[in-house]
């Protein structure tokens, strides 16, 4: 096959020829599909530049390390993507790239913006096993950009994660080729993910998330979509969820550079699709399913009008059997219809929840229905079968905390609370995202099914992954993300499923009980990831949370209390509840547990610290050997690290929810001012980076345990500016690794380049 072959000219045999991608569209085109055109750089291109320039003993003589050495194994890497970025490409592979694009160049009518992707690809060795190891390159415009991104694409073959990966998976580096594939850009109004059946039960429902500009937005997380419902049967949209979407990704068009901007205000609640478009994507869904012969995960994207399909993959998550969709097809008629936020199916009795005072109202089994949860519906939420709210999505705090728990979800129905009631008998199914009248056959058989999270590979990446965890029943399923500690472990959680506060156990002169209960909880936690790192954050409730426990009644009345009574503030004038954490702590490290380390919240003078540790050491602990460090939450712990830092913290973490709301002015659970909160504002941006800069220069870990760690954008610009690690919910680890991992990527190929 020749060097260079247009995509129409490859289908889905030709993965050891073009990649996985490149197969892919190829079969696509070949079958009708809207792809965007193209050619393939193929494999044995690759092959054949290596040995005419003589470079391949050399590459594969350089990567004989040991890949465990990482000093040993960067070498390695950039000595071998030397070879490829330096040696002369045979005159005829060269000319024939330049010669295709302007080709294509010649079809459009124009020169044309292209996306440059690499797909590595061996004889028996399948292309997924190394996707996101190896780099693309977006708006790529002229002969010469789209050859030196080629160029760069072969280079990052011999990335250090990529060789190590293959050595950790047994790939000989030799039986490895790499293809790239140039097609033209979709400059996209709004794109998004289809499945072709729903990726769950399999049933014949096309599922489609939808957001303005770029897909990314969608594929990382970082915007919440609409959702739509189609019932291929019927041809009928079944349901159209409105998700408020805040941001976008586009292309400048000024420097033809990908950026994130604001969603204007008139667009955030517009239906990114009509209903022509949500049935023409069903469609082509169903096309592309009944081609391949199984149900398909396909990205698409509409330009100027016109449907295009990026990409199309097996979805591989559909149950074999006992599927909960077959079941609840026998229920009552449907209540509700919402995010599947949480999988399983649960049968119950209604209890309307309004807040905190009528928490004790939910009893074993029930099914907790609310507006949107908060911390302190915790205990309840631990007690409740099933849970139904009004507002959210995938990411907020009742679709975070139900994963942890294992508890079917429902979020986002919009009239959960007026169309139930009490008493009603419901039946939840969380995979579907459905609420039925009654209880659904044998649905009293299966219990709820535990979320998972699923880890099938691990890019190796500089920046540590961490996660985040609200509750030691939790711990198990964090730990099988095989992250690299935890980044927050609160134990606020654990307070609040006691029932009593603290002052109670203190005044009933039942501190060793509480103690143990503190210890229990953190020893669970600290077990499951021994001995990578636990950072345990100290008590850090708002004192309306405790209000409505027992002992609560003397907490004071505040006005604002995120502004009041919390944190080290509380933890230094309530230095009784302190001290009974600071021997929890002694506790567990007594147990061997050393990798326990504590976290101090609301920080905002050098003097807490000093006390804090003080009152640690009259404690009997050994700050020798116990990593103590502090949430960055406030600008004036930013703008004043250099004395904490001089003080001898170990580690800082950023809170940036408090942190944003504190420097911007912006109650972040104000709705009249909501829009203004974001953690991407230069100002919030500014103190991290002046926190990092200066923690790296003497040696601190550094650390993010905010929800916008979890956005994509955020994660890339921590990398860019040398965070040491990332702490993530649990349900996000994997996208933020992968992110993290593409940034590394794009940061040593730009060093390159400045070389």
């Amino acid at each position: 096959m020749a060097a260079v072959v247009w995509l129409e000219e490859v289908g889905k045999d030709d993965v050891s020829v073009v990649g996985g991608k490149g197969a892919s569209l190829g079969e696509m085109i070949n079958v009708g599909a809207p792809v965007p055109g193209g050619f393939a750089v193929t494999a044995q291109a690759y092959r054949d530049f290596i040995n005419r320039s003589g470079i391949a003993d050399s590459i594969f003589e350089a990567l004989k390390v040991d890949v465990n050495d990482p000093a040993a194994l960067n070498g390695a890497a950039d000595r071998a993507k030397m070879l490829v970025l330096e040696a002369n490409v045979p005159e005829d592979i060269e000319k024939d790239i330049r010669n295709r694009y302007r080709e294509m160049c010649k079809r459009e009518g124009e020169e044309v913006l292209v996306a440059v992707r690499s797909s590595a690809t061996a004889e028996d060795l399948p292309d997924a096993s190394f996707a996101g190891q190896q780099e693309t390159f977006l708006n790529m415009l002229g002969e010469d950009q789209v050859f030196d991104a080629v160029r760069k694409c072969w280079a990052s073959l011999y990335g250090a994660r990529a060789i190590f990966y293959r050595v950790e998976q047994g790939f000989e580096h030799e039986k490895v080729n790499i293809s790239v594939t140039v097609q033209k850009m979709v400059n996209s109004e709004k794109s998004g993910v289809m499945f072709s059946s729903h990726p769950s039960t399999g049933e014949p429902e096309v599922i489609i998330e939808a957001a303005w500009g770029l897909g990314e937005s969608v594929v990382s997380g970082s915007v919440s979509p609409d959702n739509y419902v189609v019932d291929r049967k019927n041809k009928k949209i079944l349901n159209k969820f409105v998700a408020s979407k805040e941001i976008m990704i586009v292309r400048d068009q000024k420097t033809g550079k990908t950026i994130t901007k604001k969603v204007p205000a008139k667009m955030k609640e517009n239906l990114v699709l009509s209903d022509d478009e949500i049935l023409k994507l069903s469609e082509q869904g169903e096309i592309l399913e009944k081609h391949y012969g199984i149900p398909q995960d396909i990205e698409w994207a509409f330009e100027k009008g016109k449907m295009f399909i990026l990409q199309s993959r097996p979805i591989t998550t559909i149950k074999k059997a006992g599927d909960e969709a077959a079941e609840s097809k026998e229920g009552g008629k449907v209540l509700l219809t919402g995010l599947g936020a949480s999988p399983g199916v649960a049968t119950g009795v209604v209890k309307i929840v309004t807040g905190a005072e009528n928490l004790a109202k939910i009893t074993e089994g029930d099914i907790m229905v609310t507006v949107m949860t908060t911390p302190d519906m915790v205990p309840a939420m631990k007690r409740a079968g099933a849970i139904v709210t009004d507002e959210g999505g995938m990411t907020c705090h009742a679709a975070i905390v139900s994963r942890e728990l294992g508890c079917p979800a429902v979020v986002g129905t919009k009239q959960g609370t007026k169309t139930l009631s009490d008493g009603m008998l419901i039946t939840v199914d969380g995979g579907k995202g459905k609420v039925y009248e009654g209880k659904v056959k044998k649905a009293k058989e299966q219990a709820p099914a535990q979320a998972t999270v699923s880890a099938p590979s691990k890019p190796i990446t500089a920046t540590e992954i961490k996660v985040n965890v609200s509750m030691p029943e939790a711990a198990e399923q964090a730990a099988a993300t095989l992250a690299d500690g935890v980044g927050l472990l609160r134990i606020e959680h654990m307070i609040l499923g006691l029932g009593k506060t603290p002052r109670y156990y203190i005044n009933a002169g039942k501190e060793d009980e509480y103690i143990d209960e503190l210890v229990g909880g953190i020893r669970t936690v600290a077990e499951a990831f021994y001995p990578r790192p636990v950072w345990v954050r100290t008590l850090d409730a708002p004192t309306d949370e405790f209000r409505g426990m027992e002992g609560g009644e003397n907490e004071p009345y505040e006005h604002n209390p995120m502004l009041g009574w919390r944190g080290i503030r509380r933890d230094l004038t309530d230095t009784d509840h302190f001290r009974l954490e600071m021997r929890a702590f002694k506790k567990l490290h007594d147990m061997g547990l050393s990798n326990v380390g504590i976290m101090l919240p609301l920080v905002q003078h050098v003097s807490e610290f000093r006390k804090a540790k003080s009152l640690m050491v009259e404690e009997g602990l050994n700050l020798e050997k116990i990593d103590v460090g502090i949430m960055v939450e406030t600008p004036g712990a930013a703008l004043t690290i250099e004395d904490f830092i001089e003080d001898g913290i170990d580690f800082i973490s950023f809170g940036t929810n408090d942190l944003t709301q504190y420097t911007l002015a912006v109650d972040r659970n104000n709705e009249n001012v909501a829009d203004l909160f974001s953690e991407l504002h230069p100002a919030v941006l500014t103190l991290i980076e002046y926190v990092i800069e200066r923690c790296n220069k003497a040696g601190v870990k550094t650390s993010i345990c905010g929800q916008a760690g979890s956005y994509p954008e955020m994660a890339k610009r921590l990398v860019e500016i040398g965070i040491t690690s990332i702490s993530a919910n649990i349900d996000a680890v994997v996208t933020v690794r992968e992110t993290v991992a593409r940034a590394e990527k794009i940061i040593m190929l730009r060093a390159l380049r400045e070389e």
